[in-house]
C-alpha cells in the first residue's frame, strides 16, 4: 500500500509509532526502512551521505532534499529545513521550486502568479505538471514530422519503382510490386524523447489533473513509439529555427527522464526520484542573483581554479577553489556560499561557524587577494540570523564578513557595509 511521507533535512525516520505532523520525525514501513538503508550503503560507496543509520531502527536523514520513491510504494518529500512560522510545508515547497528553477536554469508555465502559488503540491508532481503544460501547448502549436523512406511490397504503385527488387520477383508475384516512397511520420528522437516521459507520468502521478492531462496527450500523441535509447535520442534532439518551440520543454523531460540530475537514484528500481544536494541548490541560485546584480564592468566566476595550495615537484597540488570570485578593475572579492543555520546570538559556541571554513578563507585571501581585501561567507538567513556578524580579521589587511542572504526577500543583509557593494545593486526591500 503506497504511503505519502513529508519530513525536512535532517529528520529522522523510523518504523515504530510517531505523531503525525512532524516534519523532523516521521514513521516509514519497515519496506520502505529496509531499502533506504541500502541505497545509503550505494551513497556511501560513493563518497556521499544521504543517511545516517541510529540504532537499528532508526535514520537520520542528510542535506538532500526532493524526491524519493521506494519499491514499496512509499514516496518520501525531503524540504529544505529553513522556515519555522506560518504554513512551513508551502513556504518550503516554494522555496525548494524556486531554487530548483534557478538551478537548472528552467522555466515554469503557469496561467498566473496566483496559480503557481495555489498548486500545493509535492516536488514530483509540480514537475510533471509543468512538463504537462509544456507538452500541452507543444502539440497545440504543432508536432515536428519527417519524411521516413519506406521500402515495401504493394499491389499497387506508390513513388518510386524499386527496379532491382522488382526485376528479382520469382514467377507468379510479377503483379506485386516493389516500391520505395516516403511517409510523413512523427517518429523522431525528440517525439520518442517526449512520449517516454510522457507514459512515465501517465504512471506514476497521483494527482487527479495531471493524470487526465497526461492520458489526453497520450491519445493525440498514440502513433509516436517511445524512446527505447534514451542517452542516443537526447544527442540527437535537434537545435534548429524549425524546432525552436520544442527548446522549453527539453528541461522538463530531461529532469522526468533522470538525464538532468545532480543526484539521481540509479538501479533496477526506476520510480520517481529527484535527489538535490542543498548546499549546491544554495550556491547555484546565489550565483545567479549575484550575475542579475551586477554593476556594469564587474564580473563574477563560479569555481575560479586560478591558484592552488602549494606547488610539489613543479606542479600545482590541493586546488583552491572558491565558490564566488567578485572582480571590478583590479579590485577582487572572494565569496563563498554555505547552506547552514547561523545562531547570531552563541557568541560561545562562535554562532555555529566552523573552523575548517574559517581555514579555507584564510587560504583564499592569501593566494586571491594577496593578504589585503575582504571576503564573505553568506549564509541563509532565519530568525535567528537576521543581521550581519561583525567582521572578522585575520590581520589588519585581510577581512571576512559574514553575511545572511533572505531567500524570501532576496536580498542580500549588511551589504551597506562591505567594499564590494560598489558592484551590486541591491534590490528594495519590502515594507
Amino acid at each position: 500500500m503506497s504511503a505519502f511521507v513529508t519530513v525536512r533535512e535532517y529528520a529522522r525516520l523510523t518504523t515504530g509509532a510517531v505523531a503525525p505532523g512532524n516534519l523532523d520525525y516521521a514513521q516509514i514501513s519497515e519496506s520502505a526502512f529496509d531499502w533506504l538503508c541500502e541505497l545509503s550503503a550505494g551513497f556511501n560507496g560513493s563518497g556521499a551521505t544521504l543517511l545516517q543509520v541510529e540504532g537499528r531502527r532508526l535514520l537520520k536523514w542528510d542535506s538532500y532534499v526532493g524526491v524519493l520513491e521506494t519499491p514499496c510504494g512509499t514516496r518520501l518529500e525531503i524540504l529544505p529545513k529553513h522556515h519555522e512560522q506560518g504554513d512551513c510545508v508551502l513556504q518550503s515547497r516554494a522555496l525548494l521550486r524556486k531554487l530548483i528553477e534557478s538551478a537548472l536554469r528552467l522555466k515554469p508555465r503557469a496561467a498566473s502568479v496566483t496559480s503557481l502559488e495555489l498548486f500545493d503540491a509535492p516536488l514530483s508532481e509540480w514537475v510533471m505538471r509543468q512538463f504537462l503544460d509544456e507538452l500541452d501547448l507543444l502539440v497545440k502549436r504543432g508536432v515536428r514530422f519527417d519524411y521516413q523512406r519506406v521500402e515495401e511490397e504493394q499491389r499497387f504503385l506508390r513513388g518510386q519503382l524499386n527496379v532491382v527488387a522488382q526485376m528479382r520477383q520469382p514467377p507468379g508475384r510479377q503483379h506485386h510490386f516493389q516500391i520505395r516512397h516516403d511517409v510523413f511520420f512523427p517518429d523522431r528522437a525528440e517525439n520518442r524523447l517526449l512520449k517516454l516521459a510522457l507514459e512515465q507520468v501517465a504512471k506514476t502521478t497521483q494527482d487527479a489533473a495531471n493524470w487526465r492531462l497526461a492520458n489526453e496527450l497520450r491519445a493525440m500523441l498514440a502513433e509516436v513509439p517511445a524512446s527505447r535509447q534514451v542517452s542516443l535520442d537526447l544527442r540527437a534532439w535537434s537545435r534548429d529555427r524549425l524546432m525552436a518551440h520544442y527548446q522549453a520543454i527539453k528541461p522538463w523531460c530531461e529532469l522526468i527522464l533522470n538525464q538532468q540530475m545532480p543526484i539521481a537514484v540509479t538501479g533496477q528500481w526506476q520510480g520517481m526520484s529527484l535527489l538535490f544536494p542543498m548546499e549546491k541548490l544554495f550556491e547555484s541560485y546565489m550565483e545567479r542573483w549575484l550575475r542579475q546584480q551586477l554593476l556594469t564592468g564587474a564580473r563574477l566566476t563560479s569555481q575560479a581554479a586560478r591558484h592552488s595550495l602549494c606547488i610539489h615537484d613543479q606542479s600545482a597540488m590541493f586546488r583552491l577553489e572558491p565558490d564566488l570570485l567578485l572582480e571590478s578593475g583590479r579590485k577582487v572579492w572572494v565569496l563563498d556560499t554555505k547552506w547552514k543555520r547561523l545562531d547570531g546570538s552563541d557568541r560561545q559556541n562562535k554562532y555555529g561557524l566552523s573552523q575548517a571554513d574559517f581555514y579555507q578563507l584564510f587560504a583564499y585571501g592569501q593566494k586571491y587577494l594577496g593578504g589585503r581585501g575582504e571576503m564573505a561567507l553568506i549564509y541563509p538567513r532565519w530568525a535567528g540570523f537576521e543581521r550581519h556578524l561583525a567582521p572578522f580579521e585575520f590581520s589588519p589587511e585581510l577581512k571576512l564578513w559574514v553575511l545572511p542572504f533572505d531567500l524570501d526577500a532576496e536580498a542580500l543583509l549588511g551589504l551597506d557595509q562591505v567594499d564590494f557593494a560598489r558592484c551590486i545593486r541591491q534590490p528594495s526591500l519590502p515594507a
